[in-house]
């Protein structure tokens, strides 16, 4: 097997971090369409977004544990297996009940690339190289959200909405077949009593008692929780309102992810040389002034694309700044319990970010208004939660 620190584990790391955006991006261009081929609501199809991410969320409190004490590979292989047959059975349902469970378990599984992949990043490259290798598998991961609605658009509009799923479920046959071949084992320091009730509870408590912890955590699921918001809401507003095309939505989409790539250069470049925390300042005041362009600009009625792709990509400029740095600064100081720290960090993000598009759901989904005050009280928290639980520690 290639060494863990090699470029084709690098990548294929990145790869496994792709599931969640992948599994999300790949069909928005055809929610509307579900609307209509359902017979159904924008808020029932919503939860398919929504129920992905509670699955998700829930999912990284278990694979963390399961990681520290089995091992990384064994709970990637399975992870990935549950993922393939959900996927499957999302492509092949016919009624919007069905759909939106399948999603449920398509979260289960896809949950394993992110928790165990930050894990790997860990034990392999220690606490001081994580911020600047996240950073980068975050830039190069940018492909999955910028690429997927384009293609899902296009997929859509020649094939169907069914030929979203099977896609993903050839990607997750293929990404099976490369862990299976290229991952060995990283964590060296099992714990057999990761998965003991007690520990367990020690473990979180320890964590949560760490004020630098929370606000990390809370750093990072803000931040998550803006670009849920626009994952959410974008393709009713550009589709729905502004009337692009699904393919026309999708590199609308792309502009916006090119934000967030420039963001995670940068910090894999800068994170070394000016530490996490003035990163993380300098990526939460950038993110505020874009949701707060956008949020002035949405009460002002401007209702154009450049007034929803302008705001939103400085917001994902300063989330790619963000969150490299706030995931490694909340998991780096727990090298013994790695997996458990990417787990609840992990399971706040997507509990935060499942709440948002919920609430989406219920709002008059295809005005900018709502899509752009979540967008801007997220980044507002995520400023609040480093300057005051952060900060005076560093």
């Amino acid at each position: 097997m290639p060494r863990p620190d090699s470029l084709t584990v690098r990548v294929l790391l990145t790869a496994l971090v792709a599931f969640g955006p992948l599994s999300t991006d790949l069909y928005l261009p055809s929610l509307p369409t579900l609307v209509t081929v359902f017979d159904t609501d924008i808020a029932t199809v919503q939860l398919t977004l929504s129920v992905f991410l509670a699955g998700f969320a829930v999912s990284q409190l278990v694979y963390g544990p399961v990681s520290d004490r089995f091992g990384r590979r064994p709970a990637l292989l399975g992870g990935i297996l549950i993922y393939l047959v959900a996927s499957a059975a999302c492509a092949l349902t016919d009624d919007i009940e069905t759909l939106i469970v399948a999603r449920f378990f398509q979260a289960l599984g896809a949950c394993c690339g992110p928790v165990v992949a930050r894990a790997v990043v860990r034990d392999v490259f220690g606490r001081d190289r994580a911020a600047t290798v996240l950073a980068y598998m975050a830039m190069a991961m940018t492909l999955a959200p910028a690429a997927g609605p384009i293609l899902g658009g296009v997929l859509t509009e020649w094939f169907g909405w069914r030929s979203n799923f099977l896609l993903l479920t050839g990607f997750a046959a293929l990404i099976l077949a490369a862990t299976w071949t290229l991952m060995g084992e990283t964590n060296a320091n099992r714990d057999e009593t990761a998965l003991q009730p007690g520990r367990l509870l020690a473990n979180y408590a320890l964590l949560l008692r760490d004020r630098g912890f929370v606000g990390q955590m809370l750093t990072v699921a803000f931040a998550y929780s803006g670009i849920f918001a626009f994952i959410s809401g974008s393709s009713f507003v550009l589709i729905g309102r502004l009337h692009l095309t699904p393919a026309q939505f999708g590199g609308s989409f792309a502009a916006v992810v090119l934000g967030y790539a420039v963001g995670s250069f940068l910090a894999g470049r800068l994170s070394v040389r000016l530490g996490g925390p003035r990163m993380i300042r300098t990526g939460t005041a950038v993110s505020l002034a874009g949701g707060l362009l956008g949020v002035g600009l949405a009460l002002g009625g401007v209702l154009h694309l450049a007034a929803v792709v302008g705001p939103v990509f400085l917001f994902m400029l300063g989330a790619g700044l963000t969150l490299p740095n706030a995931m490694a600064g909340a998991v780096g100081p727990y090298p013994m319990m790695a997996g458990l720290a990417s787990s609840l960090v992990g399971f706040v993000q997507m509990t935060v970010a499942a709440l948002i598009g919920v609430a989406l759901g219920h709002s008059h989904a295809d005005s900018p208004l709502p899509m752009m005050t979540a967008i801007g009280l997220v980044a507002l928290g995520g400023a609040l939660a480093h300057r005051l639980l952060v900060t005076p520690r560093t």
